[in-house]
């Protein structure tokens, strides 16, 4: 992590928000973060804050912006990616080639892809990297530490499967406590109690099954006692194989959206 005492945040809405969020609980001092957010009005205690791009050296810069505005700071970011500097990209969906045609100076890149369960140092963190040595995939792995669990992907080409499942998936999680706590009410409980009932149950079934030796599949299987209750449900869940064939294709649409942005990204 020593490798990185300079870091720019260009964009700091949600997901870099989240970021610079669990890299400051994580312990690493705020001096060492600049965000420039034309749009944010004030940044946590200590993070300089500024409208434009300032002068200077960084070890590491951040690409936080939505990648439709790639293209916008490219003009005023080039003189600060130098070969000195790692470049990191939130982007979905932007590639490596789109990265190099735009910033051909930069001493390595390195593409992420994380949720917002960073902020809270929960978050998968799915990386891949081109121009780094083994210290500096190790000196990135350190930085992404507190953000949760780092994950080296084998090939860029998997960008596409893990942002439908790491990015997009939190989406799909939460769609699942919603209509849990919808199924409920039906059923005769209070809004806000079936929303909380939910919540926890969830939050409990996850810790669990981190921490178990078993597959989630083998845990519902215990879960599910011959003839009982929940067994009732899992036969509704089960036919015809319903629930994995909705999120396989809930994924798939979100992977094959990703690829066609990738697609855009390169023709700019």
């Amino acid at each position: 992590m020593d490798r990185f005492q300079n870091i720019l945040l260009v964009g700091c809405g949600n997901m870099a928000g989240a970021m610079l969020t669990g890299w400051l609980t994580g312990g690493i001092p705020a001096s060492r973060f600049t965000v420039v957010d034309p749009f944010r009005t004030e940044a946590p205690d200590g993070v300089r804050l500024l409208r434009d791009m300032p002068d200077g050296r960084f070890d590491a810069i951040l690409l936080g912006i939505k990648p439709q505005g790639l293209d916008d700071v490219v003009a005023a970011l080039t003189p600060l990616v130098t070969r000195e500097t790692v470049l990191f990209s939130i982007l979905a969906g932007v590639e490596f080639d789109s990265l190099a045609a735009r910033f051909p100076e930069a001493g390595a890149l390195v593409r992420i892809m994380p949720n917002l369960a960073a902020a809270i140092g929960k978050s998968p963190i799915a990386l891949d990297a081109r121009g780094l040595d083994e210290l500096g995939r190790s000196a990135v792995t350190a930085l992404m530490a507190p953000l949760g669990t780092p994950e080296w992907l084998a090939d860029e080409s998997l960008f596409d499967a893990v942002t439908a499942l790491a990015g997009c998936g939190p989406a799909f999680v939460y769609r699942f406590i919603d209509s849990l706590s919808a199924g409920a009410e039906a059923l005769g409980l209070e809004a806000g109690q079936a929303r909380r009932l939910a919540m926890a149950m969830v939050e409990g079934s996850a810790q669990l099954a981190a921490a178990s030796p078993h597959s989630p599949g083998a845990l519902a299987d215990m879960v599910a006692s011959p003839g009982g209750s929940t067994r009732a449900g899992m036969n509704v869940l089960d036919a015809d194989a319903a629930l994995a064939t909705l999120v396989l294709a809930a994924m798939t649409a979100s992977r094959d959206r990703n690829a066609e942005m990738a697609a855009e990204a390169r023709k700019a």
